[in-house]
């Protein structure tokens, strides 16, 4: 039985709610890929490569069966080039759940050997999203109770007058 499982996403930036995603599936699977996309038609405030550094540096204190790695094109066919079939997917609230279960559709479709598993993170987290974060930054709020410390100097980096 494979015990990989990847949890992709744009992490743009990643929130204290990927975190525990994160941590959560770590949990469960002996090997967790945190895979951040490249080009997914989201304009993104930070570039693939610096997404990738931040979420290195953010997942730094887990085990080290967590790697980070970036990826392009489909996930699934990610997935398969990994030799991974689970893909693990967080799920904040109700409205979130009809993306993902189209996405989860999708996946299943395209790749019938992959399975999606949905974790929440936890309550303080389900309404927490990196779009909200970046708002809050570019108006110089304080993001510090939402994302690690490390994205929290980066986001004050590009927003700083």
């Amino acid at each position: 039985m494979n015990k990989k499982a990847i949890y992709a996403g744009t992490f743009d930036p990643m929130t204290l709610g990927h975190l525990d995603v994160v941590e959560r599936a770590a949990r469960i699977f002996p090997e967790l890929i945190v895979a951040v996309a490249g080009a997914t038609g989201k304009k993104t405030l930070f570039s693939q490569e610096e997404r990738v550094d931040l979420v290195r540096k953010s997942t730094r204190s887990l085990s080290s069966s967590v790697t980070v790695a970036p990826f392009e094109g489909l996930l699934v066919e990610y997935a398969r080039s990994r030799k991974v079939t689970i893909l693990v997917r967080g799920l904040r609230a109700f409205s979130d759940f009809e993306y993902e279960f189209q996405m989860a559709l999708t996946n299943r479709q395209l790749a019938p050997d992959i399975e999606t598993l949905f974790l929440m993170p936890k309550q303080d987290y389900s309404v927490l999203s990196s779009t909200n974060v970046k708002e809050i930054a570019s108006m110089e709020g304080n993001v510090n109770e939402f994302v690690p410390p490390v994205v929290a100097e980066a986001l004050e980096n590009k927003f700083r007058p």
